[in-house]
Order: structure tokens, then C-alpha cells, then sequence
């Protein structure tokens, strides 16, 4: 019975290290960890229906790309495209892959967009989602930018989760990073965008991702809105990713070395379950150093929460950083709207705060 009862023991350890995971194993453990516990969400509804159109004169003038396709879709969740503006579903290829995207361009920008956001959905979500859940498209119109948003491939991810936690697609020119780059340069060139006014943000795996792209890519980011996201370099694999998640990233990040200031504005739950609110110090720590002390702190209370907002200059080679505890928030998109997932209507508009703290960073 011992003997026996050591052979289970043994074939248990073997199916438990990490190197025996399929792609597909570890995609799920990480998808599962990913998903919020406790945190008021509201799950789409995908729409039925689907109209394909021309688009305007002046959008057609400026997507004449072969790969892509103007599509207007109606949503019975609440995506709704305004009378002039696009919705267009379009594919980028490089060297690395491709992947497909949705592109927003807003009908206040009557020449060209004023500037250019990627938007990076987090596990089990997918563009439209995102772009519902976030309201981002609405921000866009407001200020004449563009919106994209990239669709992680099941097929690299069944989850549909960003691989933000292997090696591989952390570092400039490899993987993920390198399709969402080579993506954004390609739009930027096409609208005559500079890298001053190119913007990123994502939640939780899209966060992280939004992490490691304004790291090695300042370049082709000026800044990058981070939602309970980690720091490049809190995991490498999966066993490390779940430990980031869930106890802090335990002095794995890598820190931002380049001479090219960026910014970033993190927003973080103090009672998120999913992500441990200490990787919000960790993403502190990798763009500034241990031990940076913000120059200004302030408390806020709206009606149905609290948060406090820490303020850090720019200097030298240090973009502007601010970073938004919301008390009591979980896992979910500050102010989103319900119809998306992943979302909680209460606490500060966290599209408006980033989109806010791009322009200021680009003046």
C-alpha cells in the first residue's frame, strides 16, 4: 500500500511541474486566476445581428490597407457607433503573428484622429466587450482620438488571455509585444500620428501587457494606462504568475531603463482577490525605484467610494506617474459601464482619468 500510495505521489509531482503543461493547461490556470470573485460584473450578451457597410469618403480615404474591412455592428448591449464614425474590423500580420482588431475613428476628428489609444481587453473578454465595458469610444469622440483594440487569438491562448507572464513576450522585438507594437506603428503611420500622442492601456493580463509594451517599446508609447495590472517581469511562468497574482510579485520586476520618458497611470482595488493590491508598488517600483515618494497625495470620496491618488513629477528620464487606490474595489474596471463584463460602476471614470492624463502627458 506504501509502495503504491509513493508511485501516486510520484506521478502527481510529475503532472505538477510546470514544464509538463501544454500551452492550453497553463492558459487555463491563469484564465480561472483572472477571474474576478466578489466584484459586481455584469457578463455581454453578444449580439445576434451584424451589418456590413461602406464607409464615409473620408474613413475610406484613409483604410485602404488590403486586410481590411469596414464593418458597422449593432449591439443590443450598447455599442453605439455615433452617425459619422467608424467601427472597422480589420487583421495585422508581421514577422511574430497576427491577430485581429477593431478599430474606432471618431466622427469629431473630420481630417484625422488627434491621437491614437490601444486598448487591451483582459481574459475571458473580447474587443467589443471591452469597448462597451470601458466606454472608451465615447472619450474618443469627445477628444477626436482613435481608438484600437487588439483580439488575443484563442488559439495562442484559450482563455483569451494576453501571455504577458512568459519570458518570451516580454522583451522588445519577440511574441506579443512585437505584434502589438509592429500594429501600432503601422496605424500611426496611416493617420500621421507621432509617438508623442500613441497611448496604452489595458485590465488585469491587458494591464500587464500595457506594462511590458510602455517598458520596451517608449519609442512607440508615450504612455500607458495600467487597471490591475502587474509589472514586466513579476512572473515567467505560470507557477510565478499565480504568485504574483496572488501575493505581490516579490522583486521579479525588471525596471524601466530607457532614457525616453514615458508615463503611466495605474488604477488598483485594495480589495482585489485576483491581483494582490501590492503589484500596484511593484509597477511604482519598476518606473521609478524602490523607495519613490510621490509629491502630492490626496484623498477623494465620491458617493459610493473612496480613493486616494499619488501624484510623482517628471524628471530626467521619469515620466509623470500617478496611481489610484480605490477603497473597497475589486477586480474590475473603475465607473465601467454594466453591459460590459469585468466592470463596477462605482469609483472615479478610470477612461476619463487616463484619457485626461495622456493629453496632459503630451502637451
Amino acid at each position: 500500500m506504501g509502495k503504491s500510495l509513493a508511485a501516486q505521489m510520484r506521478r502527481m509531482q510529475r503532472m505538477m511541474r510546470p514544464a509538463k503543461l501544454s500551452k492550453k493547461s497553463q492558459s487555463i490556470l491563469i484564465g480561472a486566476a483572472f477571474n474576478p470573485l466578489g466584484v459586481a460584473t455584469t457578463k455581454r450578451r453578444k449580439s445576434p445581428t451584424k451589418s456590413v457597410g461602406l464607409t464615409t469618403s473620408r474613413v475610406a480615404k484613409t483604410t485602404r490597407s488590403t486586410d481590411a474591412t469596414a464593418v458597422s455592428k449593432t449591439h443590443k448591449s450598447g455599442l453605439n457607433i455615433p452617425h459619422g464614425a467608424q467601427y472597422l474590423s480589420r487583421r495585422h500580420r508581421c514577422v511574430q503573428g497576427s491577430r485581429g482588431y477593431n478599430l474606432y475613428l471618431p466622427a469629431s476628428a473630420t481630417t484625422k484622429p488627434k491621437g491614437l489609444i490601444v486598448m487591451l481587453h483582459g481574459c475571458k473578454q473580447d474587443p467589443d466587450d471591452f469597448a462597451i465595458g470601458t466606454h472608451m469610444n465615447a472619450q474618443a469622440e469627445k477628444h477626436g482620438l482613435a481608438v484600437v483594440y487588439p483580439a488575443q487569438s484563442r488559439t495562442q491562448n484559450p482563455a483569451g488571455c494576453w501571455n504577458w507572464f512568459a519570458s518570451r513576450h516580454q522583451q522588445r522585438g519577440m511574441g506579443e509585444a512585437e505584434i502589438l507594437a509592429s500594429m501600432t506603428r503601422k496605424l500611426a503611420r496611416e493617420f500621421g500620428i507621432g509617438r508623442d500622442h500613441v497611448y496604452v492601456a489595458g485590465l488585469s493580463a491587458g494591464g500587464a501587457m500595457a506594462a511590458i509594451l510602455v517598458d520596451v517599446y517608449p519609442d512607440v508609447f508615450a504612455a500607458a494606462g495600467i487597471h490591475s495590472g502587474l509589472a514586466r517581469g513579476a512572473a515567467r511562468d505560470v507557477p510565478s504568475a499565480m504568485a504574483a497574482m496572488r501575493r505581490g510579485a516579490a522583486g521579479h520586476v525588471m525596471a524601466h531603463t530607457d532614457a525616453r520618458a514615458v508615463g503611466r497611470i495605474i488604477f488598483q482595488g485594495d480589495a482585489d482577490s485576483t491581483v494582490h493590491p501590492s503589484n500596484a508598488a511593484h509597477l511604482v517600483a519598476s518606473a521609478r525605484g524602490e523607495g519613490a515618494e510621490a509629491h502630492r497625495v490626496t484623498r477623494k470620496a465620491l458617493s459610493k467610494i473612496s480613493y486616494t491618488r499619488s501624484e510623482f513629477v517628471a524628471s530626467g528620464q521619469h515620466g509623470p506617474l500617478e496611481v489610484c487606490i480605490l477603497e473597497g474595489a475589486g477586480h474590475a474596471w473603475s465607473r465601467g459601464r454594466v453591459a460590459g463584463s469585468f466592470t463596477d460602476p462605482k469609483g472615479p471614470d478610470a477612461s476619463a482619468q487616463m484619457v485626461r492624463f495622456f493629453l496632459a502627458t503630451s502637451r
